[in-house]
């Protein structure tokens, strides 16, 4: 069947799915590296389809073969169609359900053997009862679910037949999942395989959510979140006692950050519950495979054999993708983030091309940059906009378009860079620097979605810097390169939760769950007293809030189990399970208000409309009625606010303010910071940079001098009547920033008097009251003293206890450990009571527990996070002894983009653009001389 099916689309399995064929035979698990449009996802589920395909049995509800034939074999070739179940399958012989379909989100599905659902009401009933015990069982459960105890609730599962559950399919983003269903219905539907696939994400209807847990599908796709959600569930064990896959799509996405750890977790439990669980990775952009063989294997760090590792297989083949950067003649900026000189060249672009997918990197560009095209758009190109905060119903419209050919283009954020399969993609367009060549491939591979033709590609700089990033990045892509961020160390604060979680399905051994903690991945050198820190913290909140009652949310029983303390403590988990911590968010809805899109004055609002998506809480507080703003690609105008819906109308408005989210910024990677200081160190590379950035360069040279690969350029220089201090580290935004916040305490010391910094990607700039050019001069400030690395100790300490930058780490923190719950049963905190709360407790813990469990975490997350002290620290280390100071009598070339970001990020809409250009005139004039 499957090879006549392959024939049939004129296609030969290729080699790596058939050794991934050959290692589901052999029972282990598997990392697949493979280029975009290798066939990856097929590949993970190839296996999958093969056990299924024979129809329901006793094990699980699937007939699996003892050992699967040989992968050059494929089983099933004939075409007659699979064996209908037979009654003993326990579902009747009435026929299959699900064959040939993957199911619809309204599918009505009748569950005759209804698990029971813990803290979900009273609809747990068990249909089909054979005996009294049962009966009495499933009586008792139902009833209360969440005070039936494991006794009974174990009596009444050993009576059910096995969950027909047998392979999870999880993804980064909600959209990949829906997808890959829409994807795996060709192969299922063509083959009339008995096979059910089903989608479960936050958007996924709570009724569909609840029916899946009583009559689970074959394959489930979903998120790490609702894995952690469905293990939190007293019915876990009965509904993955049958599971034989899980299949992780873009690994390397969900490893490098909280949710990975809370996933790699997870898959703990997950092989504790089916022991012989076989893991598949996928990924195209991998630096250190080894990292992510771990990640799919359990861990056992006290044993004496080597570190377990998953299988590898690498695909072999596809062509280089055709990369370029944008060749323009209008004058590129020096300072700018939205790439509006290059708005018409983009749009001729478009107009050249079948489809084209336009990133960039935060959803306030996607809003600008889709605005500014259908400015320009006199042809009616068909254009869309993707992005996260937009309703579930545009986003799955436009994907929707995508799929059936009928659009030209769509501007997107990350919410589409990871696998979509978009076959028709011919063009993609980066607008911005890519800040990492490993994403930057990842976005390539969008285009051409098949591995016999090179994916096309057009770079787009929005200022001189960026150019020399994306010559570094086109470098890194020849040859590639990846940048995939290290191997992460598990967060505590994830612990916490998980903790928290095992404690709702079921008691605990606090004995048992640390070994299975260890034995994930990132978990692995988990010291015990960590995980004791943890557990009390669960357990009391710590030694400074035992005496509060609300913060024990666990208690030891007789036996020396640990439970949940009470039902609504299961609840209040289930609804704020998760790593991702994001502003508070207002639905935004569309709505007529009278006379106001003609005269600009708002009459009686008219209640309804449509949604169109959510904007951040802060952001709708400082705008009052009449205020205007683009979003969901319109220009909106402001009518009020009513509970926690943004009511808007249309409006001709021409001056809009553009929405600000807290995310969306990537920073500079290491590899490509270390290419564009290596660019700048070599003139003779210059050949391929644009006349006007080989110009800047050498006007820098002559004015001033060029950063050097490993040295650090320092220059000193007054400018509108202040003493600036100018530092070329090339370590990212985050990492500049914190140097920054350093500097200004050092020289505040010295009495220079610093006014404040301003930073970007690739520079940083002190200004000052105090002349500390004539500091360094007169040798009253030694630059060997004032970048020490140990201002990475008392410096960063004294800085911390006093940031308010510490205490929004430490809420995040605090929300993802579950000492803040953001949502309750029937209501939700609004940002400014979780602020107020864990500010509180921030201070008391301080003054109180300094080496409380999450001011640990805070630290941690400082580290690696918000301040990269690590990535600091290791260019203090680089440049000890290579610091060259230039004395300047007036701004360099190179000085004036970074200059231009102060006060930047205060003015919107249009007047930020005639204010840059004013002041871009007058810094290039005193740069030009």
């Amino acid at each position: 069947m499957f090879q006549s099916w392959f024939r049939a689309r004129g296609w030969t399995a290729r080699a790596h799915q058939l050794d991934l064929v050959a290692a589901a035979r052999a029972g282990r698990s598997v990392l697949l590296i493979a280029p975009t449009g290798a066939g990856k996802t097929l590949a993970g589920f190839l296996p999958t389809l093969i056990e299924l395909s024979g129809g329901r049995g006793k094990r699980g509800g699937v007939a699996v073969p003892d050992a699967l034939p040989p992968p050059d074999t494929l089983p099933l070739l004939d075409t007659a169609p699979p064996p209908q179940p037979s009654p003993a399958s326990g579902r009747g012989s009435k026929a299959p359900r699900g064959v040939g379909k993957v199911q619809k989100a309204d599918a009505a599905i009748t569950a005759e053997n209804p698990l029971p659902l813990a803290g979900e009401g009273r609809e747990g009933a068990a249909a089909r009862t054979t005996s009294a015990d049962e009966r009495q069982a499933a009586a008792d459960i139902t009833a209360d679910p969440t005070d039936a105890t494991p006794q009974l609730f174990a009596r009444w599962q050993a009576t059910q037949p096995a969950s027909p559950l047998h392979t999870l399919y999880i993804s980064p983003l909600k959209a990949l999942a829906v997808d890959i269903a829409r994807n795996l219905e060709t192969p299922i539907r063509e083959m009339s395989l008995p096979i059910r696939v089903e989608t479960r994400t936050g958007d996924t209807p709570s009724s569909r959510r609840q029916r899946q847990r009583r009559d689970p599908p074959d394959i489930l796709l979903t998120t790490p979140e609702q894995i952690s959600l469905l293990l939190a569930s007293k019915d876990a064990e009965h509904l993955f006692s049958g599971l034989k896959r899980v299949v992780l799509d873009e690994l390397h996405a969900l490893v490098t950050s909280k949710r990975g750890d809370l996933l790699a977790l997870a898959l703990a439990r997950l092989r504790a519950i089916a022991p012989g669980l076989q893991c598949v990775g996928l990924s195209a952009t991998v630096a250190e495979p080894d990292d992510l063989r771990r990640y799919l294997v359990a861990q056992d760090e006290g044993a004496a054999t080597p570190v377990p590792l998953a299988d590898l297989v690498v695909a072999q083949g596809g062509v280089a993708p055709d990369v370029r950067m944008l060749e323009t003649d209008v004058p590129m900026p020096w300072a700018s983030h939205m790439a509006l000189h290059a708005v018409r060249d983009t749009y001729a672009l478009l107009k050249a091309n079948r489809l084209s997918l336009v990133f960039v990197n935060t959803r306030r560009q996607a809003e600008f940059i889709f605005q500014e095209l259908w400015r320009i758009n006199d042809d009616n190109l068909p254009i869309a906009l993707h992005h996260g905060s937009l309703a579930v119903e545009q986003r799955r419209k436009v994907e929707a378009a995508m799929a059936a050919g009928r659009l030209k283009a769509v501007v997107a954020t990350s919410s589409l860079d990871l696998g979509i399969d978009w076959g028709d993609v011919d063009l993609v367009i980066n607008v911005g620097a890519p800040k990492g060549s490993s994403r930057l491939l990842q976005r390539i591979g969008r285009a051409n979605h098949r591995l016999d033709e090179p994916s096309r590609a057009v770079l787009v700089p929005a200022n001189r810097f960026e150019v020399l990033e994306c010559r570094a990045a086109l470098e890194a892509v020849a040859i590639g390169a990846q940048d995939t961020p290290p191997e992460r160390l598990g967060a505590l604060d994830v612990l916490a939760q998980h903790i928290l979680g095992m404690a709702c399905a079921a008691p605990f051994a606090a004995d048992a769950l640390f070994r299975e903690v260890r034995s994930a991945s990132p978990y692995r050198n988990l010291p015990r007293e960590d995980f004791d820190a943890a557990l009390d913290f669960v357990a009391t909140g710590g030694y400074a809030l035992k005496a509060y009652e609300r913060y024990a949310k666990i208690r030891p029983t007789r036996d020396g189990l640990w439970r949940v303390a009470n039902p609504m403590i299961a609840q209040a988990y289930r609804l704020n399970v998760g790593t991702i911590v994001e502003s508070t968010m207002l639905k935004v809805r569309l709505v007529s208000a009278r006379g106001a899109a003609k005269t600009g004055v708002t009459g009686r609002v008219r209640f309804g409309g449509r949604m169109l998506g959510e904007v951040e809480e802060y952001f709708v507080e400082t705008m009052v009625p009449g205020d205007t703003f683009v979003f969901a690609g319109e220009i909106l105008r402001y009518e009020t606010l009513v509970e926690d819906e943004v009511y808007v109308s249309r409006t001709t408005a021409t001056e809009p303010k553009v929405p600000a989210y807290a995310g969306g910024k990537f920073p500079l990677s290491t590899f490509l910071a270390a290419g564009v200081r290596a660019l700048l160190a070599a003139p003779e590379r210059w050949a391929a940079l644009p006349k006007q950035v080989r110009e800047w360069l050498e006007l820098q040279r002559l004015r001033s001098r060029l950063p050097g690969r490993d040295d650090l350029l320092v220059e000193s220089f007054v400018q509108g009547g202040r003493y600036y201090l100018v530092t070329y580290p090339f370590e990212g935004r985050l990492a500049h920033q914190t140097l920054g916040m350093l500097l200004t305490r050092r020289l505040e010391r010295a009495r220079l008097k610093p006014l404040g910094f301003v930073a970007n990607d690739y520079a940083l700039a002190v200004y000052a009251a105090g002349d500390m050019g004539a500091a360094i001069a007169q040798g009253r400030l030694a630059l060997a003293d004032l970048f020490d690395e140990d201002m990475l100790g008392d410096d960063l300490e004294a800085w911390l206890a006093e940031s308010a930058l510490m205490k929004r780490t430490f809420r995040h923190c605090a929300v993802i450990a579950g000492l803040i719950e953001r949502r309750f049963p029937g209501k939700e905190k609004t940002s400014r009571q979780v602020t107020v709360s864990t500010d509180l407790i921030y201070d008391v813990l301080r003054r109180h527990e300094p080496t409380h469990l999450l001011l640990r975490a805070a630290r941690a997350d400082a580290a690696t996070g918000l301040l990269d002290v690590k990535r600091l620290g290791e260019m203090l280390v680089r440049i000890r002894g290579r610091i060259v100071h230039m004395p300047l009598d007036r701004v360099s070339p190179l000085a004036v983009p970074v200059l231009l970001e102060i006060g930047q990020e205060s003015v919107g809409g249009e007047a930020s653009d005639a204010l840059l250009a004013e002041a871009e005139e007058e810094l290039i004039r005193a740069a030009m001389g």
